[in-house]
């Protein structure tokens, strides 16, 4: 076995036990499962008993309820021939189907965590092998990526977010390597399978799809071939959505869309009031990614010297992470939703904590070690989190920001709160508009484009300058 082959299976493993712990967290008092989850596990039953989609014998029958012991909410429209079918995409329930048939919602949250643990020896292996971080780094990065929010709880919450972010890093991963014929094959199976996860993952598959196509585009044979086989594949998707939910997408069969698909969107969607999630998504007090992992905020000066510096595969990384980010700013409906914080962005995490590593790889001994450290504080937020959640004294989506974390009780003081905004809301905003423009600029200065990379001693002081500015804010 190849030395990063074998770095990248015991990264898998390390995160696969990791995320185990948190099966047993309750999504919230009244059900161990909530929201969308409930759906997905009766129509992955469904398939496995029924062979179909249709949740209306499984809601009758009561079926929900060995994961949600009070009465579940209605999601779906009443058919006219009876039958019932979830919003929401396939694949999922049928990846889940035989786990949950034979052992229920604990045996589909173990084949989740399975994807967890295949996800982060995905990231370790590209980081390595196609990006050329060092092997310490990229096992390194992407353990604490799996062990932090929001991945370790997506790891067993039953949500498609875990599979998406498993085909994105392996779809890219395929696509910057030797792009042989087994590479563009392995990448075109995962841009096919996105959309039929969810309708959202669209743009993902368009830029995977984009790549994919510029990266044949001098093989006019190979161009027509792949054009010719995703063309089918998407027609077949949308003729499966019009046969089976009776409009374009898995939306047209849920009861709450009652305006047309494109209220998926919103109904009167304020598109300029939702770019406050640019940065919300990062800094939001209960449902940014920093407020629970704080070492993503590394996040802006690796794409800053991404933006700035000259690295193959930046272009890719750089795509992939916008598109994740631009569709939860402004496509989804809202940021604060039923569900555990970041959901809309897991998709792209692997990629965006690439960049991370990417970044933190060529920097100075102070750097990593200041990173890891702060990232060691987001392991303990998912690990303390799990102990409440597990134990009763928390909900994973009901009054997860009450938790006892000194840490995050601490840290969190010091980050907008937008679900609750006030004039302090807006100073925060400001301010850490600021620290984001610093930290941008710190990442521009260690690309080093014209004047090569900084010194470790002066790159260390840059580092030092920016914490102690950030402490000045707080």
């Amino acid at each position: 076995m190849r030395g990063s082959v074998r770095w990248a299976v015991w990264t898998g493993l390390a995160a696969l036990l990791l995320t185990l712990a948190g099966a047993g967290a309750r999504a919230t008092y009244g059900a161990r499962t909530s929201a969308d989850e409930p759906q997905y596990l009766m129509t992955a039953l469904s398939i496995a008993r029924d062979g179909d989609l249709n949740i209306a014998n499984q809601r009758y029958a009561g079926d929900y309820r060995m994961f949600h012991e009070s009465t579940l909410p209605i999601q779906t429209l009443l058919q006219p021939d009876g039958s019932r079918i979830s919003p929401h995409g396939p694949l999922l329930p049928a990846y889940l189907a035989l786990p949950t048939a034979a052992g229920g919602w604990a045996a589909a949250k173990a084949a989740l965590a399975l994807l967890a643990g295949a996800t982060a020896a995905v990231t370790a292996w590209a980081a390595s092998r196609r990006f050329g971080i060092s092997r310490p780094v990229a096992a390194t990065g992407a353990v604490l990526m799996a062990a932090t929010p929001p991945m370790a709880f997506y790891a067993t919450q039953i949500y498609p977010e875990i599979l998406a972010a498993l085909l994105t890093i392996t779809a890219a991963a395929a696509l910057y390597g030797s792009a042989g014929r087994r590479s563009q094959a392995a990448a075109v199976a995962c841009v096919v399978a996105l959309p039929w996860l969810a309708v959202k993952y669209v743009p993902l598959a368009a830029v995977l799809a984009g790549a994919l196509l510029w990266r044949v585009r001098s093989r006019p044979a190979q161009l027509a071939g792949w054009g010719a086989v995703l063309a089918i594949m998407g027609a077949v998707f949308l003729s499966f959505n019009q046969a089976v939910y009776g409009g374009w997408t898995p939306y047209a069969a849920g009861d709450f869309f009652t305006g047309g698909e494109l209220t998926a969107l919103g109904s009167n969607p304020d598109f300029l009031g939702r770019s406050v999630r640019l940065s919300g998504l990062m800094t939001d007090r209960g449902f940014g990614l920093a407020a629970w992992q704080p070492a993503y905020l590394a996040l802006i000066p690796a794409a800053a010297a991404a933006l700035v510096g000259r690295f193959p595969g930046r272009g890719l990384l750089l795509g992939l992470g916008a598109a994740g980010w631009l569709t939860a700013s402004f496509a989804a409906q809202t940021m604060h939703g039923w569900w555990w914080p970041g959901r809309q962005l897991v998709a792209v995490i692997p990629i965006l904590a690439i960049l991370i590593m990417k970044w933190a790889d060529g920097r100075s001994r102070t750097i990593k070690t200041g990173l890891a450290a702060t990232a060691a504080t987001g392991v303990v937020c998912y690990l303390w989190l799990v102990a409440e959640a597990t134990g009763g004294a928390r909900a994973l989506i009901v009054d997860f920001t009450e938790t006892a974390n000194p840490l995050y009780r601490a840290w969190s003081a010091v980050l907008p709160d937008y679900l609750y905004a006030s004039a302090a809301t807006w100073r925060w905003h400001a301010l850490w508009l600021v620290a984001a423009a610093g930290l941008a600029w710190m990442g521009v200065r260690s690309a080093g484009r014209r004047n090569g990379p900084l010194r470790a001693r002066g790159e260390g002081r840059l580092y030092l300058d920016s914490l102690m500015f950030l402490v000045r804010l707080s």
